[in-house]
C-alpha cells in the first residue's frame, strides 16, 4: 500500500417543546382514553411536565431529567428499572425504563401500566422477534449482515443488535437493561430466531461511562462451541465480502446503514473515482465494480489496512479495477488537490459525524461546506458527487442549503439527482426525529 505523506488531522468539526394550544390554566386532554383516577396509579410513579407529556402523546419516548417534576422519593437513590409515568393530573402515560445516570431519565416502553418485570420481558421478547422478522427479507445470498434491532425505532430503547454472518453483536446502552435477566432474554430470543454461531455483547466505552454500566467492554452471551468463541468473521454485503473483528475497529468493515447507498453510488459512478473518508473501503469497493480506477482516502492507517484486506477478499470480482489507498486528512488533501487542479469523474464524501451536539452544528456546517466545495471543484464536466452526513443535529434542509452554498461558491451549475437516507434495516420513525440521521445526496456538476 502506498505511504504518501500523512497530513495532520484537524477536522473542522463542526427539545423543542410542543406548542401548547390550550388556554392558560387548561391541560391538553389525553390521547389514550379518559383520565384514570389518581388512586389507580402506583405510588412509585414519576410525574412529568406538560411539555414532556405532550412529547409522549405525540409519539416520542424520551423524558429528560429536567422535565421530571415529582420523583417517587429521593431521585438520587432510585434504582434503575421500570417506572410508571403520569402527567401533572396523575393521568397514566405509560411505563418507562429509568436510568439514574442519563440526562434522558425515562424511555417509554409501553403506554400501559406493566404490572411487573415479567410483563416487560414478554414485551421485549415479542418486539425482538418482530424486529428480526422485519429484517429477514433483506438477507439472502448477496447479503448476510444487517442491523437486527434499532433501539427506539423498534420500540426497544437502548437495545441494538447487528448480524455479521454467524456472529451477532448486542449493545445494551441503558442502565435499566444492564441485568443478567435482560441478557438471558435477549440471547435466548436471538438463538431461537437466528441460530447464530456466537452472540457477543460489545459496549461502547463512552456509553458505558455515561450510563454507568456494570458490564465489561465485551462479553460472550452465547457460543455454539463454548470452547471456541468466534469474534471474527467475513460477511457479505451486496455480493461483496468484508472482514469484521469484534475486538477492534470503530464499527465494522462496512457501515450497515450505508448498504443501499453503496449500491446507489455504484449506479451513479463512472470513470475515475475518489472515496473520501473511506474507512475500511465500503464505498470504494462498490465503486470498483464499475470504475477502472478508485482511490480511497482515510486518516486512519489501521482502517486502510483492513480496507486492503477487504480488497484482497474481493480481488477476483474486482480484477478489472485498480484500487489504491491514501492515508491523509480529508480537508488538507482536498484543499491541496483542488488548488492543484486534480479532477475525478466520481467523488464520494462520507465523513464521520461533525455535530454530536446542537452546539457543534455551526462548525459542522462550515466543515461540510468546505469539503463539498472542494469536491465539486474537482469534478470533471458531468461528474457525480455522492455526499453524506450522519449528524442527526444537521437537518436535511441545513445540509441541502450547505450544498447549495458550496455549489454557488464554485460558480458551477450542479444538478440534484437523488436524496437518500439509511438502509431499510435502520427504519425512521417520524415521531422520533433522532432515528432520521443519515443523509446521502447524489449530485451532478455541469
Amino acid at each position: 500500500m502506498p505511504k504518501p505523506k500523512a497530513h495532520q488531522h484537524h477536522r473542522k468539526s463542526g427539545k423543542k417543546a410542543t406548542a401548547d394550544q390550550s388556554a392558560p390554566g387548561r391541560e391538553v386532554p389525553a390521547m389514550h382514553g379518559p383520565p384514570e383516577a389518581v388512586s389507580e396509579i402506583p405510588s412509585h410513579a414519576v410525574q412529568i411536565s406538560r411539555r414532556a407529556a405532550d412529547r409522549l402523546r405525540a409519539g416520542h419516548v424520551w423524558v429528560y431529567r429536567s422535565d421530571v417534576e415529582l420523583w417517587p422519593g429521593d431521585a438520587g437513590s432510585l434504582p434503575s428499572g421500570l417506572l410508571p409515568v403520569t402527567d401533572r393530573r396523575g393521568v397514566l402515560l405509560g411505563t418507562a425504563l429509568y436510568s439514574p445516570a442519563s440526562e434522558i431519565a425515562l424511555r417509554l416502553v409501553s403506554h400501559d401500566l406493566l404490572p411487573d418485570e415479567s410483563a416487560w420481558f414478554n414485551l421485549l421478547r415479542a418486539r425482538l422477534r418482530d424486529a428480526i422478522a422485519r429484517r429477514q427479507p433483506l438477507l439472502g445470498a448477496d447479503t448476510d449482515a444487517c442491523r437486527l434491532v434499532f433501539s427506539e425505532a423498534d420500540e426497544l430503547p437502548g437495545l441494538t443488535a447487528d448480524r455479521y454472518a454467524g456472529l451477532v453483536i448486542v449493545q445494551l446502552r441503558h442502565k435499566a437493561l444492564d441485568t443478567d435477566a435482560t441478557r438471558a432474554a435477549v440471547a435466548e430470543t436471538l438463538r431461537e430466531a437466528l441460530d447464530p454461531d456466537t452472540i457477543l455483547e460489545r459496549e461502547d466505552p463512552r456509553i458505558r461511562e455515561l450510563e454507568q454500566l456494570s458490564s465489561s467492554a465485551s462479553a460472550t452471551l452465547f457460543a455454539r462451541d463454548p470452547g471456541h468463541t468466534i469474534t471474527q468473521t467475513v460477511f457479505r454485503l451486496n455480493g461483496l465480502r468484508f472482514h469484521f473483528d469484534a475486538a477492534s475497529g470503530q464499527k465494522t468493515g462496512a457501515f450497515l446503514d450505508q448498504r443501499e447507498n453503496y449500491a446507489a453510488a455504484a449506479r451513479y459512478a463512472r470513470g475515475e473515482a475518489l472515496d473520501v473518508c473511506t474507512y475500511q473501503g465500503g464505498f470504494a469497493l462498490h465503486l470498483a465494480r464499475v470504475c477502472p480506477r478508485v482511490t480511497g482516502v482515510d486518516v486512519s492507517r489501521a482502517a486502510l489496512e483492513v480496507a486492503e484486506r477487504n480488497l484482497e477478499e474481493n480481488r477476483a470480482a474486482l480484477s478489472s479495477a485498480e484500487v489504491d489507498w491514501i492515508e491523509a486528512d480529508a480537508f488538507d488533501l482536498l484543499r491541496d488537490w483542488s488548488d492543484a487542479g486534480t479532477q475525478y469523474d466520481t467523488i464520494v464524501l462520507d465523513p464521520p459525524a461533525f455535530a454530536k451536539t446542537r452546539r457543534a452544528v455551526e462548525g459542522a456546517l462550515r466543515g461540510y461546506r468546505e469539503l463539498n466545495l472542494r469536491a465539486i471543484k474537482m469534478l470533471r464536466s458531468g461528474g457525480r458527487l455522492i455526499t453524506c452526513s450522519c449528524s442527526h443535529h444537521v437537518s436535511l434542509n441545513d445540509f441541502h442549503e450547505t450544498l447549495r452554498a458550496a455549489a454557488g461558491d464554485t460558480r458551477r451549475r450542479v444538478r440534484l439527482l437523488e436524496i437518500r437516507g439509511a438502509a431499510a434495516d435502520h427504519p425512521v420513525v417520524l415521531n422520533i426525529p433522532e432515528t432520521d440521521y443519515l443523509k446521502c445526496v447524489a449530485l451532478e456538476a455541469e
